[in-house]
């Protein structure tokens, strides 16, 4: 069943200044022709008021519309004739071209092509003179002029869809860009953030839960020293966290993060804070004479041995803690082990944001990482924390 939707208001325009325009010819008597068969003049107003309906359908209908507009202009040439039912009638061939479906824009030319070249070749048979020619050129105007117009334009407007669509998926994957960016972003102050205050507040947590528990004046006096430090030191690596976000410039970025020159540090405030827990903490450089490694190589390899210190002292049992520094061909290996198990006294309590922080700076870099417990050769059972960082430039996959 055919449905036609409503005719668009240009379609109507055209119809109705097509059908007025046809209607003023007719009443002054300017017709197209001389005598034919059907010489009344008001049959020339049938072909006319057929083809201002066609116009109707210009666009929802286009091809429906030119198959009853072919039979209605050779209906016009049995009459007087009426120039806008020729005009209206190249619009419908135009409108057929330019709204109708590909396969119909590509045929229509090609057969109006043909109409053409039969008629100016019939025609040349049967009158036999070179006047024959311009009927052919009048069907050429007629219909293979508007076809060719309508191919032009209708490549023109799929040409500026294309383009329009192509710009729209541009905005769109900038977008995504843009979003991936933030997300980025956003993980690796979460990262920074946890790397650089979780050290400190596990300290303060374990220190004052011991100062509660023991009711020792020198044991709560050293504590609080212990609480006091970690909490001046918690205060200044915030306030530089929150001076590179207010100022996104280079200045003092890379001169600010911590590298593997200050490990010793590290490792001394780690064997400070973890001593009331029975944790000695040492640091063992097996790589010779110390170079200086890719900015963010360093960062990573210290982030990696503070968060596995804060574990430690949050989880370890009483022993040692070992921090290894080793090069190989062009991989850095870091390693923090420590004792497996429980112990007592005060513990601070874990997310694993820590392992999960480890983990994503050790993908950005394109190395490897493995955490968790495993036997010793003395048969004690503990925790071993070791990273593979490849210390090549150019390895950062952000």
């Amino acid at each position: 069943m055919l449905t036609v939707s409503r005719p668009h208001r240009h379609d109507v325009l055209i119809a109705a200044v097509g059908l007025l325009g046809g209607l003023v010819l007719w009443l002054i008597g300017l017709h197209m022709q001389g005598p034919r068969p059907l010489d009344a003049p008001w049959a020339a107003l049938v072909p006319l008021a057929v083809m201002a309906g066609l116009e109707l359908l210009r666009r929802s209908a286009p091809l429906t519309a030119l198959l009853i507009a072919v039979p209605a202009l050779v209906a016009d040439q049995f009459t007087v004739g009426n120039l806008a039912t020729v005009l209206m009638f190249t619009d419908v061939v135009y409108a057929a071209v330019v709204y109708g479906s590909p396969a119909a824009a590509r045929r229509i030319p090609v057969a109006s092509l043909l109409v053409t070249v039969g008629v100016t070749i019939g025609f040349l048979a049967w009158f036999r003179t070179a006047e024959a020619l311009l009927i052919g050129v009048a069907a050429g105007l007629v219909s293979f002029a508007p076809a060719i117009t309508g191919v032009s334009v209708r490549n023109h407007r799929d040409a500026a869809e294309t383009a329009r669509l192509r710009a729209d998926q541009t905005a769109l994957l900038a977008e995504m860009d843009r979003a991936q960016a933030v997300t980025a972003e956003r993980a690796r102050m979460a990262r920074e953030l946890h790397d650089m205050v979780a050290n400190h507040l596990s300290a303060i947590a374990i220190h004052s839960t011991a100062a509660l528990s023991i009711d020792d004046p020198g044991t709560s006096r050293e504590a609080l020293g212990v609480i006091r430090e970690n909490s001046v030191e918690g205060l200044a690596e915030m306030r530089r966290l929150i001076g590179l976000l207010r100022h996104s410039g280079t200045e003092g970025g890379p001169s600010a993060a911590p590298t593997l020159a200050s490990l010793d540090v590290l490792v001394e405030q780690a064997r400070t804070n973890g001593a009331t827990s029975g944790l000695t903490c040492a640091l063992e450089d097996l790589r010779g004479k110390p170079e200086r490694l890719p900015a963010p190589v360093e960062l990573a390899a210290y982030r990696i041995v503070q968060e596995s210190l804060t574990n430690a002292l949050k989880h370890a049992s009483p022993g040692p803690v070992t921090v290894r520094l080793a090069r190989g061909d062009d991989v850095l290996s870091v390693e923090v082990t420590s004792e497996s198990g429980s112990r007592p006294g005060p513990r601070a309590p874990g997310s694993g944001a820590g392992l999960v922080g480890m983990r994503e700076r050790v993908a950005l870099l394109g190395g490897s990482i493995s955490a968790g417990a495993e036997p010793a050769a003395d048969g004690r059972r503990i925790w071993r924390v070791r990273a593979e960082l490849p210390v090549r430039e150019g390895t950062m996959r952000e």
